[in-house]
Parts: structure tokens; C-alpha cells; sequence
């Protein structure tokens, strides 16, 4: 059988995760269905007290969206209109989205070349000139590290940063359901965290959905009443800024049945990248993302930076190995945003690593002879050239 004559690998086969689950989802679907039990209640708060339990922290909060959650997070910080938050540019949309939906203004901090994270030393120096400035509208209170392709920031060095400069923080955790820093899960790390339970992610709804996790009880409050339009009661509504940002009772039900799945999906996740970080990790022209000693990724995505991106991305798919891009644009160089004047060269790291970025497929589930047969296609790009 020939190279493109072989079943094509997917870059995510979600068919695959569900197929075993299938009968448990369906009674679930069932159930709701029977009982017309489709906003909050029991699955709701069921899911809620489990996801916050398998992150190890004081509570959760079931929302719409992964977008929902950081809005919501942002809003239950309490901070107030006009409130300057620092994020990066080499992250989905969503990120910064959210701060505008919370009445926010954005700034970006460049990244690590190696981890692709929020670099540190930046991020120092950026604070105290921001800091220093007469200025204090250049002053942020808030800062969003994305803990990208499900690597945690170094969050020591943050929260050393931000408790110097008396600032809030809320961890982007969309990548992120099982991760660790130094033994504690993405989520805590902050003083909220946003998830999205996206169908792609680790673990994903059938459909959309997504929490907001903190260990702060008044925080937890604000987002409890803020996501039912501002009320704490039926009709009586407490805060102005609200609107529907429930997650559905449904969803929740099907998040309760892949939850207990999620630390084995992780572990198939790991075990497939340090087979890639193994045969790669020498390969002239590919660099797969640096994970450091102190993290645990949750392996999200299988991230490579290589200059001949498209060349690459077109050698696997003529040998059915389907890629991805995470992501190709970085957020200062997109067209909504050309009004902040930043153009190429304003953040040189996170531009070369967005025009470089590959993602390679990884999923539980995945058979040793794919994940030999991506390895064999990536090792052997340079070989057709």
C-alpha cells in the first residue's frame, strides 16, 4: 500500500473518544429529556462540586463558553470599567475578547522563544515602566496568562510580579484541565481561572460550555449572580452588568461522564509526545515546543516550529496526516485590532513563533503505528527536499 493510499491520520479524532462512551451519553440525553431538566439543577451543581474537586480548588462555576468563563472571571475580580489587563498575542481571539465584553482595555507582553509562554523578563520590565509612567491610565491592574497548548506560565515568577505590584490575576486555562506548576493544578494558580470545554479540548461538552474556578468565595458570588442576568433570586437582580451565561444542564451531564476519563486521556496524551519529543528532539529545522521541569502539560497540542511551515504541512497531508495551526496570526497583526497601531516587529517573538507554529496530531487513543507513521513523515521532510 502506498503512502497516500494508507487511512488518513486525523488531527483530532473525537469518533474514537466518544464511541465507548456512546450508551452512557445517550441515557444522559435521555434522562434530561424525560425529566425536562435543562438549566442548572443537579447535574449542574454536581459537575461543578467534581470539576473544582479534580482541580483542587474551593469552588466552580458552570458558564456558556470558554469565553464566557474569562469574561465572567474577569467581571467576578471585581474590577471596574475601563480596566487595563496584560495578556499575549499568541492566543485565540477569546482571550482578549473578554476583556473588552468586561468593559476592559489590552496591552500584549511578548513571549519565551522556547516554551512560547509569557516571558517574565518582559513582563518585569514592562510593569515598571508601566508603573513609573505619570500616566496612570497605562497602569494595569489585571494580568491574563495563557497557559498555551496546556503548559502552565511560570506562575512563581508572576505571582511574585503581581503581588509587587498589588495585581489581580486571571489564569487563561482553556488549554489547560489537568496541568500543574510545581504540583498544583491550572486553576489555582490564580486568583480565578477561566476553562472552556470546547468539543476539541481535553475534555469537551457536546457542544459548548465552559467554568470559572477560584478559591475565593466572594469571587465565586459575584459570577454566581452575574451569570444568571444579576440575580441571586428569581426577578430580583442585584447587579446591572449581568446577562445569561449559564452553562446548559445537559452539557453538564456529559462533562460528569467524561470527567473521571480525563487523567488517563492526559496520560495517552503524554506518553504520545515524549515518543514525539524523543524522535524530534534532534531533527535539523524542527524545534517542538520546550515544556519546563516544573510544569506537567496536560499536552493539548503537539506543537513544532519549523520555517518551512507550509512545505511541512503539505508533505504530511499528501501522506494523509492531517495538521493544525496554533495560531498562524498573532492578535496585534489581525485586522479588528489594526486600530492599536502595532504593526510587524512589535512583539518579534510571538510574531516568528505564530509564522512558525505546526501542530502535529495527538489524541488518546492514537496507535503506535500513527504516531510512527507522523514521526516517520516529519523526519523524513528533509529527505524529499
Amino acid at each position: 500500500m502506498s503512502q497516500t493510499e494508507q487511512t488518513p491520520i486525523p488531527f483530532l479524532d473525537l469518533k474514537l473518544l466518544h464511541r465507548p462512551l456512546k450508551a452512557q451519553l445517550m441515557e444522559a440525553f435521555g434522562a434530561a429529556v424525560d425529566g425536562a431538566a435543562f438549566v442548572g439543577g443537579a447535574q449542574l451543581s454536581a459537575f461543578e462540586s467534581e470539576f473544582a474537586a479534580f482541580c483542587g480548588a474551593g469552588g466552580s462555576l458552570g458558564v456558556g463558553s470558554g469565553t464566557d468563563a474569562l469574561v465572567m472571571g474577569l467581571k467576578g475580580l471585581g474590577l471596574k470599567p475601563g480596566f487595563l489587563a496584560l495578556t499575549v498575542p499568541n492566543t485565540f481571539i477569546a482571550t482578549v475578547e473578554a476583556v473588552s465584553m468586561a468593559g476592559g482595555r489590552f496591552a500584549f507582553v511578548d513571549v519565551d522563544p522556547e516554551t512560547a509562554l509569557m516571558d517574565m523578563n518582559i513582563l518585569e520590565k514592562e510593569l515598571a515602566r508601566r508603573f513609573a509612567a505619570a500616566d496612570a491610565t497605562q497602569r494595569p491592574q489585571v494580568i491574563i496568562p495563557v497557559h498555551l497548548y496546556g503548559q502552565c506560565a511560570d506562575m512563581d515568577a508572576l505571582r511574585a510580579l503581581a503581588d509587587k505590584y498589588e495585581l489581580l490575576v486571571l489564569e487563561d486555562a482553556a488549554q489547560a484541565h489537568g496541568a500543574t506548576w510545581r504540583g498544583r493544578k491550572a486553576g489555582t494558580l490564580g486568583d480565578a481561572a477561566g476553562f472552556s470545554f470546547y468539543a476539541g479540548k481535553n475534555i469537551g461538552a457536546l457542544g459548548e460550555a465552559g467554568a470559572v474556578v477560584s478559591n475565593d468565595p466572594a469571587v465565586l458570588e459575584r459570577i454566581r449572580i452575574l451569570r444568571e442576568h444579576g440575580q441571586n433570586e428569581k426577578y430580583m437582580h442585584r447587579m446591572a452588568d449581568g446577562g445569561n451565561h449559564r452553562m446548559d444542564a445537559i452539557q453538564a451531564a456529559f462533562l460528569r461522564i467524561k470527567l473521571p476519563h480525563l487523567e488517563s486521556w492526559n496520560e495517552s496524551r503524554r506518553a504520545i509526545s515524549m515518543v514525539y519529543d524523543e524522535a524530534l528532539a534532534k531533527l535539523p529545522g524542527v524545534r517542538p515546543v520546550q515544556i519546563r521541569p516544573e510544569a506537567v502539560s496536560s499536552r493539548h497540542i503537539y506543537a513544532v516550529h519549523t520555517p518551512h511551515r507550509a512545505e511541512m504541512a503539505a508533505h504530511l497531508a499528501a501522506r494523509g496526516i492531517a495538521t493544525g495551526m496554533h495560531y498562524p496570526v498573532p492578535l496585534h497583526l489581525q485586522e479588528c485590532y489594526a486600530s492599536l497601531g502595532l504593526g510587524p516587529g512589535a512583539f518579534p517573538v510571538a510574531e516568528r513563533l505564530s509564522a512558525q507554529e505546526l501542530s502535529l496530531p495527538l489524541f488518546p487513543g492514537m496507535t503506535q503505528p500513527q504516531i510512527e507513521r507522523v514521526i516517520e513523515a516529519v523526519c523524513g521532510f528533509k529527505a524529499d527536499k
